[in-house]
């Protein structure tokens, strides 16, 4: 049997001084934090921790939720009116109301909120959130009266506490007893793929309970096509088209596929050694994205909070929505088909993710995405994606929210991993998961 040694990639980024470039020093008050910064240095701390734990997708989006609608309950009451979003949601407790008769700095209280959220749904690295928080904290210690600060901290923390208590009855930790998917040897069932053979990833996430969704199956689409190896079946005909694109792919295609990949976890080998590469998830790419659309629209910090509320519900719901599909149909991935059928040699352009193949994930909750997006800001929004640039050094620009979750969802055609009818189908499920996101809470 052979042995492997797995080398980890760190990507932690600890210190909000850095992040602002805030000079600290002992006898001077420290600069007083922008309240949309700290919110999306708050993201993104939580993203990179995601990235070193190594979270599947679906947990990492539920990790986005719960964190994200923590602070916007609590910074929501720095504008008169702001709506409560989890009034809205499936399960959520009365949210607390801040005392009148005591003053707060509800971005302190939001970080208060979504930090506590995040420790205990739960993340691992809390020695990287231990050195963040305490120099955020200590920045709002400096910058105001001990009474506002004691009360900001007390009100953010009744806030996770209502979360939370959500967080315990979702349906998680009976997740985490389930034994392992191994597949099937049944033509047209999804089996584990090369190179690594491993185990489906999360096959009962259509049990957690959805924020928005009646039920995971609200959106049920309908069975892809039947297994056929006869060569002019529809089945063999969408196999061959995978293949035939692989085979050929553009500079274009590869740079495309590459870039939307966000697999959050590959196995490289070289010899008899296997390296561990960590990378965002594609919720994570997502939160991104809302952040650089926080910027340059220059949101105000209840719209910011409310951006990335919305933007993790919609993924959390996809993920659930799509995670229910896969595992119903159990459908094969091109690899495993191309190998029996056409060419016992052929790899995908991409590592092939641990799941069943119907429908797609990227498409199901970039296109959920991409429809909140688009209705809290506007159609036709011209952006440059740089979110992912610290990790993989790229960026592209697109004209619109959804040009850009139309390109993630044909990039698993181009990474040989999907087939069009399933980023197709994907992207309308999405679609509707993503429209009755915004009917519910918006509209």
């Amino acid at each position: 049997m052979k042995k492997y040694k797995v080398v980890f990639k760190k990507s932690i980024v600890c210190c909000l001084i850095l992040v602002f470039g805030i000079v600290a020093c002992k006898q001077e008050k420290q600069v007083a934090l922008n309240p949309v910064d700290v919110l999306i240095a708050n993201e993104d701390q939580l993203t990179q921790i995601i990235i070193y734990d190594v979270f599947t997708p679906p947990v990492a989006s539920r990790i986005y939720v719960y964190s994200s609608i923590a602070a916007y309950e609590a910074i929501r009451h720095a504008k008169k009116d702001a709506p409560s979003i989890a009034d809205k949601l499936n399960g959520f407790g009365k949210m607390p109301l801040p005392d009148m008769d005591k003053k707060y700095d509800y971005t302190l209280a939001a970080t208060k909120a979504f930090f506590k959220v995040a420790r205990n749904v739960k993340v691992f690295s809390v020695d990287s959130l231990d050195q963040y928080e305490k120099s955020v904290y200590n920045n709002f210690k400096q910058n105001l009266d001990p009474a506002t600060y004691e009360a900001s901290i007390a009100f953010g923390d009744t806030i996770a506490s209502v979360v939370l208590a959500r967080a315990k009855t979702d349906g998680y930790a009976a997740s985490r007893g389930k034994a392992k998917f191994l597949g099937s040897n049944e033509p047209g069932k999804w089996r584990p793929t090369p190179p690594d053979y491993l185990d489906g990833v999360e096959w009962c996430w259509n049990t957690m309970k959805p924020m928005v969704l009646d039920s995971a199956s609200q959106f049920k689409p309908a069975l892809p096509p039947p297994y056929s190896a006869q060569p002019s079946s529809v089945f063999h005909n969408m196999v061959k088209e995978v293949y035939n694109i692989n085979k050929h792919l553009t500079a274009e295609q590869k740079t495309i596929a590459k870039y939307w990949d966000d697999n959050p976890f590959v196995l490289e080998h070289a010899g008899h050694m296997t390296f561990g590469n960590k990378k965002i998830t594609p919720g994570g790419h997502w939160i991104g994205i809302a952040a650089q659309i926080i910027k340059q629209e220059k949101a105000d910090p209840v719209k910011a909070a409310q951006t990335f509320a919305l933007t993790s519900i919609a993924l959390y719901d996809g993920f659930i929505a799509c995670w229910d599909e896969k595992y119903r149909s159990n459908y094969v991935r091109p690899v495993t088909v191309i190998k029996d059928m056409i060419d016992k040699d052929w790899m995908p352009f991409l590592q092939t993710p641990p799941f069943p193949e119907y429908t797609s994930g990227h498409s199901t909750i970039t296109a959920s995405a991409a429809t909140v997006l688009t209705k809290l800001y506007r159609d036709n929004l011209a952006f440059e994606d740089s979110s992912d640039y610290k990790y993989i050094g790229m960026k592209r620009k697109f004209n619109s929210l959804h040009e850009a979750a139309a390109e993630c969802s044909m990039s698993r055609v181009y990474g040989g991993i999907h087939y069009t009818l399933s980023v197709n189908t994907g992207a309308e499920a999405g679609k509707k998961v993503g429209g009755l996101v915004v009917k519910k809470i918006l509209e």
